[in-house]
């Protein structure tokens, strides 16, 4: 998907703003743990694959209106978890002569 349509997805479940700020901390929390005690394993994260996790990370971020961004979160992290789990996946991959996501 592209990011468009990450943010079509959000827009049309109507979701608040209390709750998309709480779904993307969870995201967060997925992402840290998949780099962590998660293993790399996909069904740890919310989105199931690394590709859609950081999409809707992206699309939940810029949702918010720029004085109600988190503070907890910027966009450049969201950009440096989507490096460090592809990268992990790549090296994985490698590893295992197989493709994961």
């Amino acid at each position: 998907m592209t990011i468009n349509q990450y943010e079509q997805y959000i827009q049309e479940q109507g979701w608040d703003d209390r709750f998309r700020y709480m779904l993307l901390d969870r995201m967060r929390s997925d992402c840290d743990y998949f780099l962590g005690n998660g293993q790399i394993y996909g069904n740890h994260l919310w989105a199931e694959n690394v590709t859609d996790q950081i999409g809707y990370m992206k699309a939940l971020w810029n949702s918010f209106p720029e004085d109600g961004k988190p503070e907890w979160l910027t966009m450049e992290q969201i950009l440096n978890y989507e490096k460090e789990m592809l990268a992990l996946l790549a090296a994985k991959s490698r590893d295992k002569g197989q493709t994961l996501n």
